[in-house]
């Protein structure tokens, strides 16, 4: 749906963080003239009647019956489509859509692609990918746009004058059905992997595949990258797509810590600051990708050795008496918090796990304990006591010390005195911070502060933006 065909339709925006902020902005410059209807909370309704526009009229709750009332509603990503309310006024032929659908179709091309649009999504380590990607792009010459999920909406850049040659737009999954609803799809597609999570949002493990896949089954993308070692992936059978695969061996893949393109050794990964091996995988994801657009990615690889790391992903604070204090805030599945263990290996490690509960199973998580356990696992947030059940047994058996700590504070203290005088104290709570924290940005900020760091120095997303 293009901006303008919002003309003499009800429309009403749900949600006033950036993204609703935005939403708003955009169509108010685009139709100065549309009256808007705006969904959202007590706070987020003071901050919109400041803005004294006698068309935006406020409501607090976004029932069934008001949602049917208008013709279109541009939703932010984390309101899930899938509410009672929601549901019950697409039923009645309210149509939903977010920003990303706006801008999408804003970019048509005659082909029915957004031209040099390179979506990127994955359970675990899209932001770090879509901003190496955007790195590695920039350093062969190219004006590019970091934008999307990884900080700053599509449609706060929806029409950049010069425009970028190319858009690295990262996704959550949130968003990847926006995209889906646009008349266009991207032009290339690339997808790292799928683990379960967000299930409260979906509503079910199969919906958040579905939700998550629709970049690649629904939204009609010219080309797609995909994950050979993740089994959903390497099943998929995409009709009309041409498809490159990474982690395989004729493509992009890692042999060690060495990143080969077929038989070909191209670069060493452990020349770059990528933490982990699953991020250094990832590396080859970008280099799939950067080749799929024609350019010559043996070349541009060598410039990963100076990307900047993201902020609370895998972030190296620094140490304080003998202790290195790692900020994986970003982690919301037990997954990634294994992932995250692993780059530790062989070093005493406590682990900082649990925040909101939205039922994710962490069985996988306690397996894995049994093999190759940390030094030391406290457990905090509402979901803390059920990660602390599960774990009791394999602790009461001498694998690793357990304890709960009632917030993050608490279980840095507790960490510091089940360490002693050396090792690592990992914030990768495996659960997102609702409830606690505004966001995994904010409890990455308090983790800073609460181990003498400064908050404001490790918060700043490198690279945001078109450049």
């Amino acid at each position: 749906m293009r901006i303008s065909q919002l003309e003499g339709k009800r429309v009403a925006l749900w949600g006033w963080g950036r993204e609703g902020r935005a939403a708003y902005q955009t169509i108010r410059s685009r139709l100065p003239a549309l009256p808007l209807t705006l969904f959202c909370n007590k706070e987020e309704a003071e901050e919109a009647t400041a803005l004294a526009d006698p068309l935006l009229t406020i409501h607090r709750e976004a029932t069934a019956e008001s949602l049917s009332a208008q013709q279109v509603v541009v939703k932010s990503p984390g309101i899930s489509p899938y509410s009672a309310a929601a549901l019950a006024a697409s039923a009645n032929g309210t149509l939903f859509i977010g920003g990303s659908t706006l801008w999408f179709d804003e970019h048509a091309g005659a082909d029915g692609i957004a031209a040099r649009t390179l979506c990127v999504t994955g359970t675990k380590g899209k932001s770090t990918t879509t901003a190496l990607l955007a790195h590695l792009l920039r350093a062969g010459g190219h004006r590019t746009a970091l934008v999307g999920n990884i900080g700053m909406p599509l449609l706060e850049v929806l029409d950049p004058q010069p425009a970028p040659e190319f858009w690295a737009i990262e996704l959550s999954s949130y968003q990847t059905l926006d995209v889906a609803a646009a008349e266009v799809g991207p032009e290339v597609a690339l997808v790292l992997n799928i683990f379960p999570e967000h299930l409260d949002w979906h509503g079910s493990e199969a919906r958040y595949i579905a939700d998550k896949l629709a970049l690649v089954t629904q939204a009609g993308p010219k080309i797609a990258i995909l994950n050979a070692a993740d089994a959903r992936l390497a099943s998929l059978q995409l009709a009309e797509i041409e498809v490159h695969w990474f982690n395989h061996a004729k493509g992009w893949h890692l042999r060690g810590d060495d990143v080969y393109r077929g038989d070909a050794f191209v670069f060493d990964a452990t020349r770059t600051p990528l933490p982990g091996r699953h991020n250094r995988g990832n590396l080859c994801a970008v280099l799939a990708t950067i080749e799929a657009l024609g350019l010559d990615a043996a070349v541009l690889a060598a410039h990963a050795e100076s990307f900047r790391p993201l902020p609370n992903r895998l972030q190296a604070l620094g140490e304080r008496d003998g202790i290195l204090y790692v900020n994986d805030s970003i982690s919301t599945t037990p997954h990634a918090t294994l992932a995250a263990l692993e780059c530790f290996h062989g070093q005493p490690i406590a682990v900082l796990v649990g925040g909101h509960d939205r039922g994710v199973d962490w069985s996988d998580f306690a397996e894995a304990m049994k093999r190759d356990a940390p030094e030391a696992i406290v457990t905090m947030g509402a979901n803390g006591p059920r990660i602390h059940e599960l774990l009791a047994p394999l602790a009461a058996e001498g694998k690793f010390k357990l304890e709960a700590a009632g917030d993050l504070e608490s279980a840095v203290g507790q960490a510091r005195r089940l360490l002693g005088d050396t090792g690592v104290i990992l914030l990768s709570p495996g659960a997102p911070s609702f409830g606690v924290y505004k966001d995994y940005v904010a409890r990455g900020r308090h983790f800073a502060a609460i181990a003498g760091f400064d908050p404001d120095t490790i918060s700043a997303i490198p690279g945001i933006g078109i450049s």
